[in-house]
């Protein structure tokens, strides 16, 4: 017997599926997702091959990075991940108050990520670190103590100096003149066009420990957090710019999953509504997938 014999005696109804085996709005997120690795696949090739093709470029402890605290923010964002499929299951067995909990914890945990990298940022911004073009009038970081760097030195101790000046230097109380002593040992010493005095300079203002010294060496900087002086840091304004656009893009990623959970809270959940859930978790997945990549080229490499 043929086939078609076989069809027709069997009575065989085909029927045309017009669309993908999948709901609207899962299919849309998947082709926005694609989208968004294509994104983050460029700015990590990107700083791979900036990376690995400048001369220098700072170990991580010489721009206050901290792998503890890199290592927490990744297992926090790792926790987040489960506790939305959490949120997911419970939504399919129509428990809405427990579906509404993990979706509260998932919320929770994504700000203490965000929380953490507010915390990075202000350690950079505090010691001068933060993307500007190399020559700018704005300048903080510079590759080497040359002559440059010596007047940008000089400059932001004019600055200063000026409001303390103009006071009068009989006027001054006692603390004002310590600050007005360093200042002008600081003029002094950054108006010489030795170079081996501009180092030294440089490394009173910030110095930089040994590739394989984990810690971190307290400067003028540090000890006076209201001076503000231009650093020296090899490769750092490349860095800065590869790190804040790679951690930024990502930070806005994260804020936009965070109103996301917050509006998903009130909603009661059932087993038929909780594509929605299912999708928004989708998209954190990809957040937490692409920070596993950021954190070792970040932080380890």
């Amino acid at each position: 017997m043929s086939h078609e014999a076989a069809a027709h005696s069997g009575h065989i109804k085909l029927e045309y599926q017009p669309a993908l085996p999948l709901r609207n709005g899962k299919l849309f997120l998947w082709l926005f997702l694609s989208t968004e690795i294509m994104f983050f696949a460029g700015l990590i090739g990107m700083y791979i091959v900036l990376r690995f093709g400048q001369m220098v470029w700072p170990v991580p402890h010489a721009v206050h990075l901290s792998e503890p605290i890199g290592a927490f923010n990744t297992f926090v964002l790792i926790c987040s991940s489960v506790t939305i499929v959490l949120a997911l299951e419970c939504g399919k067995s129509n428990r809405s108050d427990a579906a509404r909990f993990w979706l509260i914890v998932t919320l929770i945990l994504g700000s203490i990520f965000l929380g953490v990298k507010a915390f990075e940022y202000r350690a950079k911004f505090a010691h001068g670190i933060y993307p500007t073009m190399q020559g700018s009038d704005y300048q903080n970081i510079y590759e080497r103590a040359d002559y440059k760097y010596g007047s940008a030195v000089k400059m932001r101790a004019d600055e200063l100096a000026l409001p303390l000046e103009k006071k009068g230097i009989d006027q001054l109380n006692e603390e004002e003149k310590k600050q007005y002593a360093l200042i002008s040992d600081l003029r002094s010493q950054s108006g010489s066009s030795d170079l081996n005095v501009l180092t030294s300079l440089a490394a009173r203002i910030m110095p930089l420990a040994a590739p394989r010294d984990k810690s971190h060496l307290h400067g003028l900087n540090d000890d006076n957090p209201w001076l503000k002086m231009p650093v020296v840091i090899p490769g750092g304004n490349m860095w800065a710019s590869t790190y804040f656009t790679l951690t930024g893009f990502h930070a806005i990623h994260v804020i936009v999953g965070l109103i996301a959970f917050a509006l998903m809270i009130p909603v009661k959940y059932t087993a038929q509504n909780s594509g929605v859930i299912e999708n928004v978790g989708l998209y954190w997945h990809f957040v937490d997938l692409v920070w596993i990549f950021l954190f070792p080229i970040l932080y380890l490499f």
